[in-house]
């Protein structure tokens, strides 16, 4: 694997582990640190305003640790389904309300991302459609209280076993249901010259 030692300092807002992955698996350098933000929505944004919108809170609740050296990274996923955004299940019923409401349909899922240093700040957002067959009561139970997907914006991991069993297609970035458009991640930190010569 190619190890970028970027020009700037990069430190990942997150406390996701898949997110963290994603990263290390493009091959960066970094450090991480937790966001402490509510993630609050407003009334009447979009979903892609929405996800945005709390990208840059965990922005703004680390303004404090950029300096000249350094770019900070953060990001948050919003599953929209049935003209509702759905963020993370508080509890074990809202997780099993939420899949039922997936079962059997298509959903938005979205991911902004919020790249800052002390002299600019860029949001961006990707959308990708996610299609489930029809789930099955027990599969669904089975899955919640097995892998207790309560840190999941829609209840669940595309990589984990509902994912396995019950995605039938995806259009769009696959990474980006996962938590981090990798892709365009990488296109825009070009533009942030973080990459040595």
């Amino acid at each position: 694997m190619v190890n970028f030692v970027s020009h700037k300092k990069i430190t990942l807002l997150s406390r996701s582990p898949r997110r963290r992955r994603l990263l290390a698996d493009m091959g960066f350098v970094f450090d991480v640190a937790s966001p402490n933000a509510d993630e609050l929505i407003p009334p009447g944004l979009t979903p892609i305003e929405a996800a945005i919108h709390l990208s840059q809170l965990k922005a703004d609740s680390a303004k404090s640790m950029l300096s000249d050296e350094n770019i900070l990274i953060s990001a948050d996923t919003v599953v929209f389904a049935n003209n509702k955004i759905l963020g993370k299940p508080k509890n074990r019923q809202e997780a099993l309300q939420m899949l039922h409401m997936l079962s059997g349909n298509s959903h938005t899922v979205v991911t902004g991302v919020t790249l800052r240093t002390l002299e600019k700040s860029v949001s961006f957002a990707e959308t990708t459609e996610v299609f489930f067959r029809k789930l099955d009561t027990d599969d669904i139970e089975h899955y919640v209280d097995t892998w207790q997907p309560f840190d999941k914006a829609g209840s669940y991991g595309i990589q984990e076993w509902i994912g396995l069993i019950g995605v039938e297609k995806i259009v769009g970035c696959h990474y980006n249901v996962m938590g981090l458009p990798t892709s365009r991640l990488y296109e825009e930190l070009k533009k942030f010259d973080v990459f040595p010569c």
